[in-house]
């Protein structure tokens, strides 16, 4: 049986941690990577036997690759705090721990969204690689939207993980708006231009993949809503890098 150590980033998570932390009990250890946590995240992580470390923050990508040195296994699952491994997910982990014949593994990642869990559209399967060989994997350094690289073999597993994204509308779209400016910030570094076709089409094409060919539209109201906040999110990324562009010409 291959050692397993799971890694958390945390920033004020005491209303959802204790539930993340138990579901993944199972891990020969619980890594937490805390960038400043006001509340109880951090008792709470330590009073359930996580090991706890502050770190500032270093970007989703960094924080996360962060946690990911600190394992004492060389297999590490990384989940957030607003995420939780479902019993079936964990027993296919478990098993695979065994004799694991990859470097990595992916899973399904089930949003919910409005207290409704999606089935369709951008919300399922949302397939997540989040179980692997350190040595033969590890996160981007991306700011937001990081992802892991895998220089190996990659196979699947079954059981979901369980995303529950949003506490109310409210927070949803403010944490929707950090995003997308941290991404229009990424961008301009990165050269990228852009113009008013992309500014129209990127959200259409975006709808018209996850809510028509993807059947979002099976979801009901929770399915139309986050589709919307999507599209949205691809439009107010692009506007914001345009008024980048457009400071940095004045």
């Amino acid at each position: 049986m291959h050692k397993l150590t799971a890694t958390i980033i945390t920033l004020n998570e005491a209303s959802r941690i204790a539930r993340c932390i138990e579901s993944v009990q199972f891990a020969d250890e619980v890594v937490v990577v805390d960038s400043g946590s006001t509340d109880d995240t951090c008792r709470i992580a330590q009073d359930m036997g996580c090991r706890v470390i502050t770190q500032e923050w270093l970007g989703y990508g960094g924080q996360k690759q962060f946690a990911v040195d600190l394992a004492s296994s060389d297999w590490v699952l990384c989940i957030d705090a607003d995420e939780v491994v479902t019993s079936e997910l964990a027993a296919s982990i478990k098993q695979v721990m065994q004799r694991p014949d990859a470097d990595a593994y992916s899973f399904p990642r089930r949003n919910y969204f409005l207290g409704e869990p999606l089935r369709y559209g951008e919300g399922y399967p949302d397939r997540s690689l989040r179980l692997f060989n350190r040595k033969k994997a590890g996160w981007t350094q991306d700011l937001v939207h990081e992802a892991v690289r895998c220089e190996g073999r990659i196979q699947k597993l079954e059981g979901d993980l369980n995303h529950f994204s949003e506490e109310t509308i409210s927070q949803y779209l403010a944490k929707q708006n950090k995003y997308t400016q941290i991404q229009a910030e990424d961008m301009f570094r990165r050269g990228k231009k852009v113009g008013l076709g992309k500014i129209l089409v990127s959200p259409i094409i975006r709808f018209f993949k996850f809510y028509v060919i993807r059947r979002g539209f099976l979801d009901g109201m929770p399915g139309f809503v986050h589709i919307v906040i999507g599209c949205m999110n691809s439009f107010v990324k692009y506007v914001k890098l345009y008024e980048l562009r457009s400071k940095n010409r004045d």
